[in-house]
């Protein structure tokens, strides 16, 4: 049975990358300043990479892997257990530019595929300093392990 869950994973996972070629639409997507004016309702989480998470991220914010990844897909996957369908979720990377990002958009469709219909990609044009911090809103560092 295991190995059947990991197989149907697999292959939904190859979906979701076969999907997430689609432009984004506006109403995918949320603005840094739409999201900095409330960051304690929505659920957000950090689909890039680790080393970007523990320089600097959007407080209460939840790591959750480069959604460029099975494995991170898979961690998006426990970091949405458990929460309502209709829960809001803003998805945010800010590794490089936004056309450049692989982690959003596969991040983005794995959830819908999942059936999360509130979900939106924080855009961040060029990157989280340039776009987040730089501006001023919000961040913290990952506590020391």
């Amino acid at each position: 049975m295991r190995i059947m869950r990991r197989i149907l994973f697999l292959l939904a996972t190859s979906a979701v990358f076969l999907c997430a070629a689609e432009t984004l639409t506006t109403a995918d997507l949320v603005q840094p300043a739409s999201v900095a004016k409330d960051v304690k309702s929505p659920l957000i989480i950090h689909v890039g990479f680790d080393v970007l998470f523990r320089s600097s991220h959007i407080p209460g914010s939840v790591y959750a892997g480069p959604g460029s990844k099975a494995e991170g897909l898979e961690d998006l996957k426990k970091a949405v257990a458990g929460q309502p369908k209709n829960r809001q979720i803003v998805l945010y990377c800010g590794c490089c530019p936004w056309d450049k990002c692989p982690n959003i958009r596969p991040a983005l469709a794995a959830l819908r595929g999942l059936g999360y219909t509130n979900v939106k990609a924080m855009q961040l044009p060029e990157n989280l300093k340039t776009d987040w911090i730089d501006k001023g809103y919000p961040t913290e560092r990952r506590a020391a392990q």
